[in-house]
């Protein structure tokens, strides 16, 4: 498969990770603070994504000192900007990133791509819900289905960014019920926070969002919950995946993190291993259980390799339901 663009990968690069073969052993001593940025508005995945990460690596003793700073917009492109090239050579930052912003640098057609940066490691893996306000007469999925096909254009789904996973994931659904994904009236927030208030507050038919942003809110009884994006149904959680009711569509969203371009190898190394640790911990274990995360660990040579071909699989995906010729 193609990758995103066919640029030669520089120093800093995927290739020269895959070089490195980065990994072992932890020496977590080797970071002593670190600054974590999140791409997007505070409450969604890659907020709650680095404030997992900053409150383990306290807590296991791995860095004392870590900030988590919020850089919104445009699908986390504007702040994949500012990171590469504000923090140029600063062996002391991070940055999550992952599926969604795979998908926004395409439709943003953003100059700066992952490919610009250093990859660190793969983390965790979530699944999209669907779901719509408790008082919503759509009772399960083949209903939104239904409506779908009567009139896309009555059907507005709220979720994260355009290009993202979530704007993926409906334009997957539409065309697998006979819809055309250009018709699908798809409503793009710049973070899971942002997109929450519009589900509950009625502004869209259905919500589209990673689960653990939006299952709290099926807890408390505020929002019905129609499907999930998973391959097979979760154990322990009550809800028919796409599959399940008649839809052929599965999707998997990842999270992971990376590091600025011009960093030195052992900088580099260090931020892997500190990353290790954090991975290896009890605590971690815990908050991978807590918000029904699954644990999609890759260290850095696995994690540029994943990057290459999902890249491409992005790419394939987008063209396929029309977001990019």
């Amino acid at each position: 498969m193609p990758i995103i663009n066919r640029r030669t990968f520089g120093a800093g690069s995927l290739a020269t990770a895959v070089a490195l073969g980065l990994g072992g052993p932890a020496r977590a001593a080797s970071v002593k603070s670190l600054e974590i940025i999140a791409p997007a508005s505070p409450g969604g995945g890659w907020d709650q994504t680095a404030r997992a990460i900053q409150d383990v690596l306290k807590a296991a003793n791995i860095v004392s000192r870590v900030q988590v700073v919020n850089i919104s917009g445009a699908g986390g492109t504007i702040g994949l900007a500012q990171f590469v090239s504000s923090k140029k050579g600063r062996g002391d930052t991070l940055m999550v990133t992952g599926l969604i912003m795979e998908g926004a640098i395409l439709t943003n057609k953003s100059p700066v791509t992952l490919d610009n940066t250093t990859p660190i490691a793969r983390l965790i893996g979530e699944y999209d819900l669907i779901a719509v306000p408790s008082e919503s007469p759509i009772k399960t999925m083949g209903d939104l289905a239904n409506k779908l096909r009567a009139d896309p254009g009555s059907v507005s789904w709220g979720g994260g960014s355009a290009g993202g996973m979530d704007h993926m994931l409906v334009g997957l659904i539409a065309k697998a019920v006979g819809v055309d994904p250009k018709k699908i009236n798809y409503i793009a927030h710049s973070g899971g926070g942002e997109a929450m208030g519009a589900i509950l507050g009625g502004h869209v038919t259905a919500g589209v969002n990673g689960f653990s942003e939006l299952i709290a809110q099926v807890k408390a009884g505020k929002l019905r919950p129609l499907a999930i994006s998973a391959e097979k149904r979760m154990a322990g959680i009550d809800i028919p995946t796409l599959k399940e009711s008649g839809i052929d569509v599965s999707l998997t969203n990842w999270r992971g993190i990376v590091a600025p371009p011009g960093i030195s190898d052992a900088e580099r190394k260090a931020l892997a291993d500190a990353v290790a640790a954090v991975v290896k911990s009890e605590q971690w274990k815990q908050v991978l259980a807590q918000r029904e995360w699954l644990d999609m660990y890759q260290p850095t040579e696995e994690f540029v390799a994943f990057l290459r071909e999902d890249q491409a699989k992005v790419t394939g995906v987008l063209k396929e339901i029309g977001l990019i010729q």
